[in-house]
């Protein structure tokens, strides 16, 4: 797919292991929508500043889906993280403050509860929270919705088919991996981007 500005959708969530599920799901979704994910993950540079690489991102996206879901204290350190927050703060205030085009951005709050973010970003308050509750299916429907409405598009499949197609692929991808080969837990976020956009090709 060709990345444009209003087919380009910024992906703004927790790296970790106990969150792929819900971050494969948003890849996959977003992909069979026919849009095309965005994320600081997809670039491997020394030489650029990750930030640098985010604001890019960002203005060269239209869309944006941003989880605010984690919220625990670091083991290490005991203090939250604040990545998630901040990049939706940058992507507001694109909106907010940009020119003509970053004006049109449209974006996808998510979290595990609908009321929870009142308690620690009270601030966003007025924008249309979505909680996900931890289920891959439910980001997907959010997801589905989102797009379908933001960008007016008549060609995006029912949340119910993607959901269908999401458990499909993920009962193909171990095959598909062992043809490479390559294990499960080595997908970088590329890796499985890559096979999500093949798969979707061939079915």
């Amino acid at each position: 797919m060709s990345r444009s500005y209003t087919s380009n959708v910024f992906l703004n969530f927790p790296i970790d292991a106990k969150y792929r599920s819900i971050r494969n799901a948003m890849v996959f979704s977003v992909y069979d929508c026919g849009f095309v994910p965005r994320c600081a993950l997809e670039i491997d540079n020394s030489g650029e500043v990750r930030f640098d690489r985010i604001q890019r991102l960002i203005n060269e996206s239209k869309f944006g889906i941003h989880d605010i879901s984690r919220t625990e204290l670091d083991s290490a350190t005991n203090l939250p993280r604040f990545n998630m927050p901040l990049e939706l703060g940058v992507f507001i205030g694109a909106k907010r403050y940009g020119s003509a085009k970053q004006k049109q951005k449209n974006c996808l709050i998510l979290d595990i509860e609908q009321y929870r973010y009142q308690t620690f970003i009270s601030d966003i308050a007025g924008h249309d929270i979505r909680s996900h509750s931890n289920e891959p299916e439910q980001a997907i429907d959010h997801i589905r919705n989102w797009l379908n409405n933001a960008s007016g598009r008549i060609t995006i499949p029912g949340g119910s088919e993607i959901r269908r197609r999401f458990r499909q692929f993920e009962s193909d991808l171990p095959e598909m991996c062992e043809a490479i080969p390559i294990e499960l837990d080595e997908l970088t976020y590329n890796d499985y981007s890559n096979f999500v956009s093949a798969w979707l090709r061939e079915n």
